[in-house]
C-alpha cells in the first residue's frame, strides 16, 4: 500500500512527532523554534487541511505553529488556541476549573490523532527527484491535490463520531475534519521518497455542535480504500499533465502487481529499494528460523510451511529489525536532487541519457501503450472480477463493501492505465457486484450491524471448479527430514551435508493467484449458463483484451533467415524499432515492462510527442510560481454510468 497509518498518543508519542516528524524526519536540536528547525531541515512549514477548521477559527493552508500541535495533539485534545482561551476567560474573571474547561474540545483522551502517510509509487517520485522543475510542479500538484480528496472521501464515508452508551451511535461529522500535513522529501536511507504525514485530529463535532472522538478503527479499516484512491487520483493526474501512462508490473511473484509509469526502468526503481533487499534478506532468515524452530520436546513449534499470514507477520519483523537510523546533516531539496541524480548514474546501473531523459522515454512508451490499448470499463463484467477477488482474499468468503470498493479501485486502475474515470464509478462497481453477485449474510445483533458499511456479504455462485487450498498436515519430527516441496505433500529426505536453513522454504500458494483463476472461472460460468444475461455487453476478457497486438509500423521485421541476420537495410526504409524483447513478452505480459528505448529510436516517436511538449510548455506556465490551491470536490453523481459508444464486436444489447 502507499498509504500508511499508526495512531498518535499524548505523551511519549507525541513529542517523538514534535520533535522529529514535524521537522522532516531529522532531529531537531534542543531549544530550537519548529519553524527554524523546518528551514534548517529544508521541509516547508505544515499546512492545516479539512472542513472542520472554520469551527477552530483556522483556515486551510495557514502555518502549523507550535502551540497548535501542543493542545491539540499533546494537550489530549484541547482547542488549538486553548492558551488564549482560557487567557481571555480568566482575563474576565472565571474561575481556572470553568476556563481551562473553555478551552477542551469534549473529553480529553489519551489518542489524539491519526497518522497518514501518503506516497506515491515508485516510478512517480522518481520522475519527481530526477526531472526537470516542470515535472517536479506537477507532480507535488497531484500529490497534494489526491490528499485533499481522499481526506474529503473520509469526511463523507468514513469518519464517525460516536456517542451514547458505549458508542452504539455514530454520526458523520456535520462539519468536517481537522488535519495537519507535513511534507518529506527522503526515506531514511537518504533515496528520494515524496511522502506528506497527515496528521488527522480525533476531535469532531457531532450535530448537537459539541465535540466527540472519531473512531478510529473505521479508519483502519478503510486505509486499503483510501490507498486505492490515492493511487488511482495521483496516477490520472500525472499521465494527463505529463502525457504519460500506467502499466501493471509484478513486484513478488503471486502477488497483485502494481500500476507503475510506464518507461521507467526496473533497475532504476531497484536502485532506491535498498531498504526492500534488507528486509528481503531478514526475511529469508526468520522463514528459516519459523520452519525449523522446534518446543523444548523437539516437536516443530509451527507449521513445516510459511503461510501468507505468517510470512506478513515475518515482514513485520524485519522491518523493523533493519530500520536504518534518522539521516544526519539536512539537505535542501535542489541539493538533494543533484545529489540524487548523480547517484542515479553512477550507482543504478540505467544509462546516464536514459537518467536525463527520463520523462522522454515514459512519453515515448505512454504513446506506444495508448495506440495498442483501449480503456474501456463494463461495470458489469467489473463486477464479477471483484466479487470473485475479494471472495477468495478474504478467508472463509466473507467481506464487507470496503472491501469491494478497494478492488474496485484497483480494477479501475488496471484498466485505465493513468487515465481520468467518471466520479461514482467505483461505487457503480460496488454496487453491481452486491446486487448480482453477493449475497447479504449479516444477523445484526448491534446498531452498527445494521450500517450498510457493515453488512456482511459472500459469493452468490459456487466455486466448486476452483481448486482448494490444502492445509498442509503437521508431520511428525524427523530429524533427516527437511519441510515439504508443496503444501499437503510429506517431508522430503533433506540432502546429505545440508544443514537446517540451507534448503528452499516452502510456501502456501498466495491468495491472489487464486483469486485470478476465480475470477476466469466464474466469467466463464456466467458466459455459459443461463445466468448469462446478466453480464451485459460483450464478455471479454479483461486480461486478453490488455493484451492487445501493437501496432506493426512500430516493431521491428521478424528476420526470415536467423543466419542472415546481419544483412544491411534496403535503402529507403526508415529503421523499425526493435522490439523483440516486447514481442516474446507479449503472450505472458500485458504492456512495455522490458521496452528500452535509446535516442535514435525515440525520434521515430517525434510525431507522436510533438503534442505533448507543446502542452507541457503551456503547463509551465501554469505551474511555476503558483501555489496549490484546495481543489474543488466535484459532486457524486448518482445517476448511471453513461455507457461507452457501441463498437462492431458489441451485440444491440450492449450496456456498460
Amino acid at each position: 500500500m502507499t498509504v500508511d497509518i499508526r495512531v498518535v498518543r499524548a505523551g511519549q508519542m507525541y513529542r517523538y512527532y514534535l520533535r522529529q516528524t514535524v521537522v522532516g524526519d531529522g532531529r531537531r536540536p534542543a531549544r530550537t523554534p519548529m519553524r527554524a528547525a523546518q528551514e534548517q531541515a529544508g521541509v516547508p512549514a505544515g499546512r492545516w487541511m479539512g472542513r472542520g477548521l472554520a469551527a477552530l477559527g483556522l483556515a486551510p493552508g495557514e502555518d502549523v505553529t507550535e502551540e497548535q500541535l501542543r493542545n491539540l495533539y499533546g494537550e489530549r485534545g484541547r482547542h488549538p488556541y486553548a492558551d488564549r482561551i482560557e487567557a481571555d476567560q480568566l482575563a474576565a474573571g472565571d474561575s481556572p476549573e470553568k476556563a481551562f474547561k473553555a478551552g477542551a474540545l469534549g473529553r480529553r483522551v489519551m489518542v489524539t490523532g491519526v497518522d497518514f502517510v501518503f506516497r506515491p509509487q515508485p516510478s512517480i517520485y522518481l520522475l519527481w527527484a530526477l526531472g526537470d522543475e516542470e515535472t517536479r510542479l506537477v507532480i507535488e500538484a497531484a500529490h497534494e491535490r489526491a490528499i485533499v480528496q481522499v481526506l474529503e472521501w473520509i469526511e463523507d464515508e468514513v469518519a464517525v463520531v460516536r456517542y451514547g452508551t458505549d458508542g452504539i451511535y455514530r454520526v458523520r461529522p456535520p462539519g468536517g475534519l481537522v488535519a495537519a500535513r507535513f511534507r518529506h522529501y527522503e526515506a531514511r536511507s537518504g533515496m528520494p521518497l515524496l511522502h506528506d504525514h497527515l496528521m488527522l485530529s480525533v476531535k469532531g463535532q457531532r450535530l448537537d455542535g459539541t465535540w466527540g472522538s472519531i473512531h478510529t478503527t473505521a479508519l483502519y479499516e478503510n486505509t486499503v480504500a483510501a490507498s486505492a484512491l490515492y493511487n488511482e487520483l495521483v496516477a490520472a493526474e500525472v499521465c494527463e499533465e505529463l502525457g504519460l501512462a500506467t502499466e501493471p508490473r509484478t513486484v513478488t511473484p503471486g502477488r497483485r502487481p502494481v500500476m507503475e509509469i510506464a518507461g521507467v526502468p526496473h533497475e532504476l526503481i531497484r536502485w532506491t529499494a535498498r531498504r526492500s533487499d534488507q528486509i528481503a534478506t531478514c526475511l529469508s532468515e526468520l522463514e528459516h528460523e519459523y520452519v525449523t524452530a522446534v518446543d523444548d520436546d523437539g516437536e516443530p513449534r509451527f507449521l513445516p510451511v510459511v503461510s501468507e499470514r505468517a510470512r506478513a507477520k515475518l515482514e513485520r519483523i524485519a522491518a523493523r529489525k533493519t530500520r536504518p537510523p534518522k539521516k544526519g546533516k539536512a539537505r535542501s531539496l535542489a541539493q538533494l536532487r543533484v545529489d540524487w541524480k548523480q547517484s542515479a548514474i553512477l550507482t543504478s546501473g540505467v544509462a546516464a541519457d536514459v537518467i536525463s531523459s527520463l520523462l522522454e522515454y515514459a512519453r515515448a512508451a505512454a504513446a506506444v501503450i495508448r495506440a495498442r490499448v483501449t480503456a474501456v470499463v463494463d461495470v458489469a463484467l467489473a463486477a464479477v472480477g471483484v466479487a470473485a477477488t475479494v471472495f477468495v482474499m478474504n478467508g472463509g468468503g466473507r467481506f464487507h463493501r470496503r472491501h469491494l470498493l478497494a478492488e474496485a479501485r484497483r480494477h479501475l486502475a488496471l484498466v485505465l492505465r493513468g487515465r481520468r474515470r467518471e466520479p461514482g464509478l467505483d461505487d457503480q462497481v460496488v454496487a453491481a457486484a452486491i446486487s448480482a453477485h453477493c449475497l447479504d449474510i449479516s444477523e445484526p445483533k448491534t446498531v452498527r450491524g445494521l450500517e450498510a458499511g457493515y453488512r456482511l456479504y459472500t459469493a452468490r455462485w459456487n466455486l466448486a471448479d476452483l481448486p482448494a487450498r490444502r492445509r498442509p498436515p503437521t508431520p511428525a519430527p524427523d530429524p533427516d527430514r527437511q519441510p515439504p516441496a508443496d503444501p499437503g505433500e510429506p517431508p522430503a529426505p533433506r540432502p546429505p551435508g545440508q544443514d537446517a536453513g540451507e534448503w528452499e522454504i516452502p510456501r502456501i500458494p498466495l491468495q491472489y493467484e487464486r483469486a485470478v483463476l476465480a475470477g476466469a472461472v466464474v466469467r466463464e460460468q456466467l458466459r455459459t449458463t443461463t445466468t448469462a444475461t446478466v453480464v451485459r455487453g460483450r464478455a471479454y476478457d479483461v486480461a486478453r483484451h490488455q493484451q492487445a497486438a501493437m501496432p506493426e509500423q512500430l516493431l521491428a521485421p521478424e528476420p526470415a533467415d536467423p543466419e542472415n541476420d546481419d544483412q544491411e537495410q534496403k535503402p529507403g526504409r526508415p529503421e523499425a524499432l526493435d522490439l523483440t524483447a516486447l514481442r516474446a513478452l507479449r503472450q505472458s505480459r500485458t504492456d512495455l515492462e522490458a521496452l528500452e528505448l535509446t535516442a535514435e529510436q525515440l525520434r521515430h516517436l517525434a510525431a507522436v510527442l510533438t503534442k505533448a511538449g507543446e502542452g507541457a510548455r503551456a503547463r509551465k506556465k501554469k505551474y511555476t510560481g503558483r501555489e496549490t490551491a484546495p481543489p474543488v470536490h466535484p459532486e457524486r453523481q448518482e445517476e448511471q454510468h453513461r455507457p461507452q459508444q457501441p463498437d462492431r464486436h458489441r451485440g444491440p444489447e450492449a450496456g456498460h
